[in-house]
């Protein structure tokens, strides 16, 4: 079985500022800056307005959290529940768990804590965490962050939280670091296979090694210049997810031009035939 879903950052542009977490390395500390955005929509009312479109379930980015006070994550629970919409994951969009510098590797490990204790708090099912920014074929960085997830994929059942990561960022660009991540951890972490981040000639082999080991599909397509999808492309990676046996999410991914509505509409109807 699949069903509809949407990753906010589809909304990016309706959703207010979005807030960017970056290393200082010469103090050792997290900054965090803004980039001014409109407010077409709230975060606490975009479960609704999806749930009327035909959506399931909805995946948030970390940065488009307006408060992460725990008054406000428990708003963001019930609106998901009065929605009749799922939380399926809390996208964590920061943080090198794969860095040798270990200072960096321990203050992101923290900081990556704190969203999994918000996750829970909002009532996530999941929370996505990136694998690294090491380069694919540095095997120790490979392993630590294998360590790294098993370790926060303990931390997360704790609090009702499952961990996944993703074809995302450069040590997991490949389906074997994927695959490899995931074995390592015994089951404790899922996968999420996004179509736009695999490049090159392997895509479409790749896309077929992990979608079956996935939990959530991002379904993002090829666009031109003004946001129109490459329908035959979509359909392609779409034809590999229904022939691989995924049951789960379709997240539809826009992050094109003009209207984001529109182009979120272009996807849901190239998804539709498929769900």
């Amino acid at each position: 079985m699949l069903w509809l879903s949407l990753t906010t950052w589809s909304l990016h542009r309706n959703l207010g500022p979005l807030r960017w977490t970056r290393w200082d390395e010469a103090h050792a500390v997290h900054v965090t800056e803004e980039t001014p955005q409109p407010e077409l929509h709230t975060l606490l009312e975009l479960p609704g307005i999806l749930a009327d479109k035909g959506f399931k379930t909805m995946e948030v980015c970390h940065f488009q959290f307006p408060d992460t006070g725990e008054a406000y994550l428990k708003r963001l629970r019930d609106a998901f529940r009065k929605a009749g919409i799922r939380f399926h994951s809390l996208l964590i969009d920061y943080g090198d768990i794969s860095s040798a510098d270990e200072v960096r590797r321990n203050a992101d490990m923290a900081w990556i804590r704190q969203w999994i204790d918000r996750a829970a708090l909002a009532g996530a099912e999941r929370v996505r965490i990136i694998a690294g920014d090491a380069d694919p074929t540095n095997r120790e960085a490979l392993q630590r962050s294998a360590d790294a997830l098993g370790h926060l994929a303990g931390y997360a059942a704790g609090k009702g939280v499952r961990v996944v990561t993703e074809n995302f960022r450069r040590l997991a660009s490949t389906a074997g670091n994927c695959l490899a991540l995931v074995s390592a951890c015994g089951g404790r972490i899922g996968l999420t296979s996004d179509f736009g981040n695999y490049q090159g000639p392997d895509k479409y082999r790749e896309l077929s090694l992990t979608v079956p080991k996935s939990e959530s599909i991002h379904a993002k397509a090829v666009t031109d210049a003004n946001g129109m999808p490459d329908a035959a492309e979509f359909r392609k990676c779409m034809d590999i997810v229904k022939h691989s046996g995924y049951s789960g999410p379709i997240t539809l991914v826009y992050d094109g031009p003009n209207d984001m509505w529109e182009g979120i509409g272009r996807l849901q109807a190239l998804a539709a035939p498929y769900l």
